[in-house]
């Protein structure tokens, strides 16, 4: 098996146990290895620290899959971790809809595999984890017999791995359009065309924190997409709901959600730029019980990461404006370049500019089938926050 060498000078990064090696840190290749293949890596003293997969075409060069050097890399292999994922959620009580495997945060670096009731969607986004795909949807037949299984690779970061971006079924085809339940209400799932893997599992536990702020509240949603959270609150008992996506298709789907629920006369929906609305409506003094936020990642780069705080503290400072004395703020970032505590230090730089206290109700990650590794940044990206606004 080819050996990899690092640099005598190791990051924490490797030493704390992250699963990325990057081209820089390694010394020497010993051996031929073709992007995929797995391979051994040692310190620059030979000691063994763990087996995974090379690609030299990327920044990444070797993503460790395991730290015991009698571990075998085969269909068993995947196999058996995606077995340890599944015990893991069913003690956790996730275990209609969840994300079954969060890629590093399960040991299984570049693989994404969400659970939709009886079908899967999967993400391979790495060449190393690409080439196991076959073992990996075997083992998912294995473990659940599933109704279907469809791969959502439609994403830009594969072509820095040098595969194309794809997507396609990996069962026997089945009707995409499917429906899931959560939190006690019908959602509708498009797992072809929907963002990411089609829905966003990683809020469920934080829609159900606002099913007492919602209570007779009339509620803005800003960057709604298909109205879960809007859906929610009108199902916790809100006056009225109003909606915002600049997508309409996502508004389409917010209304079939709305109906679905039978709460299409509570909740409405309206396909307009947020950032122009909200600007717009605070200037015109409208105000609101409760004005949640979901907007998309600002940034996925760190030289814009000041852009992206500029564009959180701006939308914040407009969504405050519209939030009655005492009215209920929510809000959200799935930037996991801004970490927690910049994350509410830019809340608190919009309430200062909007001249209002806030009062902390609840702050959260993602899910807790979305596993967060202490000093792994990468698996602690989502920020979810409710404030009194006074």
């Amino acid at each position: 098996m080819t050996k990899v060498y690092l640099k005598k000078k190791i990051s924490r990064r490797i030493e704390s146990g992250h699963p990325w090696i990057f081209g820089n840190e390694v010394n020497t290749v010993e051996g031929d290895a073709a992007g995929g293949e797995t391979v051994e890596v040692y310190t620059h003293d030979k000691k063994f620290v763990g087996k995974g997969y090379i690609n030299p075409q990327s920044q990444i060069l070797v993503r460790l899959l395991t730290r015991e050097k009698s571990e075998i890399i085969d269909e068993g292999f995947f196999y058996g971790r995606i077995k340890e994922a599944w015990a893991y959620r069913q003690k956790l009580g996730y275990t209609e809809n969840c994300r079954l495997i969060f890629g590093e945060a399960d040991f299984m670096p570049a693989l994404i595999i969400d659970k939709f009731n009886d079908y899967f969607v999967l993400q391979t986004l790495a060449l190393g984890m690409d080439r196991w795909k076959p073992a990996i949807v075997k083992a998912l037949e294995q473990l659940f017999s599933p109704k279907g299984i469809y791969e959502r690779n439609d994403v830009p970061v594969r072509e820095l791995e040098g595969m194309p971006q794809q997507k396609g079924f990996l069962s026997a085809p089945f009707d995409t359009q499917i429906i899931i339940r959560e939190n006690g209400l019908q959602m509708h799932v498009d797992i072809e065309n929907g963002q990411k893997t089609g829905y966003f599992l990683d809020q469920q536990d934080n829609r159900r924190a606002i099913r007492h702020i919602v209570k007779g509240a009339d509620v803005l949603g800003a960057f709604c997409y298909t109205g879960s959270f809007e859906t929610h609150a009108g199902w916790y008992g809100a006056r009225s709901v109003l909606g915002l996506d600049i997508s309409e298709n996502a508004v389409a789907q917010a209304r079939r959600n709305a109906e679905l629920n039978g709460l299409d006369k509570i909740c409405r929906y309206e396909a307009v730029n947020a950032f122009d609305v909200l600007k717009q409506w605070s200037k015109e003094g409208r105000q609101y019980d409760v004005v949640m936020l979901d907007p998309p990642a600002f940034t996925k780069s760190r030289e814009t990461i000041q852009k992206a705080i500029t564009g959180y503290k701006e939308i914040n400072l407009r969504g405050m404006k519209l939030v009655k004395k005492g009215g209920f703020l929510v809000t959200s970032s799935c930037t996991n370049l801004v970490q927690p505590e910049l994350f509410l230090e830019t809340i608190q730089m919009a309430a200062k500019d909007a001249r209002r206290k806030l009062r902390q109700v609840t702050f959260q990650a993602q899910a807790s089938d979305h596993p967060i590794i202490e000093g792994w940044e990468n698996t602690n990206y989502l920020k979810f926050l409710i404030v009194q606004v006074l």
